[in-house]
């Protein structure tokens, strides 16, 4: 027990600190909006409205926000500035509890789907090849064997990453030379993941946006050709997303949730960074769950999200 003590211990350091600049400066701007003021009115829920947006909340989810607290308010009648925190963390706790399942631990593969096929999507630059090392990582370390694909035949760096990664973590790349068919990478690494007996296989793919028809196409046709080799592959669509680029974050994904059908989140690049509120926002406007969030470069530093423990983080334990 004490061992599993001390990695929970050391996870929810890395996420308090990894979520400090975003409550440093959500919370300094809340304590200067109810400065002076004794109960809950119009005004500071107009500041409130303010600081969640400029938070990269985004206004759709703020409005839902402050809705709800306004009729919290106007239910209790009178509702004093100091109870203000608590509500704020109750609705967005809610929010973010409507979106995701409780009770998601480590990097377990479903029993019933071997080899388990994550595709990752997302732009250049977000962190994507690096989230996909870091998942490599984490499932390797969980006891199972994993294959990499590079299908991001685009660039030459992005296949040069993916080896890197593929060394720095003992783990098979299955490539083909710069300009190929990227469905084909696909092919080849689910064919020899279930020729091997691999546990996890993790695609990277392309990270072009300039024309969504041809990002459609493309990802289609790699759903396609894995689909013939495992018929309900890929079960993960995995979209990566860079926090610190806040409402840039929130376009991507409305590009790439139309493109494929994206299931699952990563957003990166959350520590050093006073944009945390874009989980809030993403999670709640797309109904698609934040399944891990980046805190750092370390292999280490992927973790599973758990909205119990976010929402800890950012108002302090209770």
């Amino acid at each position: 027990m004490g061992i599993f003590s001390f990695f929970s211990k050391e996870k929810k350091e890395t996420l308090d600190k990894g979520l400090e600049k975003t409550k440093e400066s959500v919370f300094s701007k809340i304590a200067r909006a109810v400065a002076g003021k004794s109960k809950v009115d119009d005004d500071v829920l107009d500041n409130l409205e303010e600081i969640l947006i400029t938070s990269d909340v985004g206004v759709e989810t703020t409005l839902k926000i402050i809705k709800r607290i306004e009729e919290r308010v106007a239910k209790d009648k009178y509702v004093g500035t100091s109870e203000l925190q608590n509500l704020l963390r109750e609705e967005i706790a809610s929010l973010l509890a409507e979106n995701h399942k409780e009770g998601v631990e480590g990097f377990i593969v479903p029993e019933n789907k071997k080899p388990y096929v994550i595709m990752v999507v997302g732009v250049n630059g977000v962190g994507k090849t690096t989230t996909i090392g870091k998942l490599a990582y984490q499932f390797k370390k969980a006891g199972n064997k994993v294959v990499l694909g590079a299908a991001d035949t685009f660039r030459a760096a992005a296949i040069e990453q993916l080896d890197i990664w593929g060394d720095r973590t003992g783990v098979p790349v299955i490539k083909q030379k710069m300009g190929s068919d990227p469905a084909s990478v696909a092919f080849d690494t689910v064919s020899s993941a279930v020729a091997t007996n691999a546990d996890v296989v993790i695609i990277d793919t392309a990270g072009r946006l300039h024309n969504k028809v041809n990002l459609m196409n493309e990802l289609s046709k790699i759903r396609k050709v894995m689909s013939r080799v495992i018929p309900d592959a890929p079960h993960e669509v995995l979209l990566v997303l860079d926090g610190s680029t806040g409402q840039n974050a929130f376009e991507q994904a409305k590009q790439f949730t139309a493109a494929t059908e994206v299931n699952a989140l990563a957003i990166t690049k959350l520590d050093g960074t006073a944009k945390g509120g874009v989980v809030i926002g993403i999670s709640d406007q797309f109904k698609t769950p934040v399944k891990y969030i980046g805190l750092g470069e370390g292999m280490e530093d992927l973790q599973i999200f758990d909205n119990r423990e976010f929402v800890d983080s950012l108002f302090g334990e209770k």
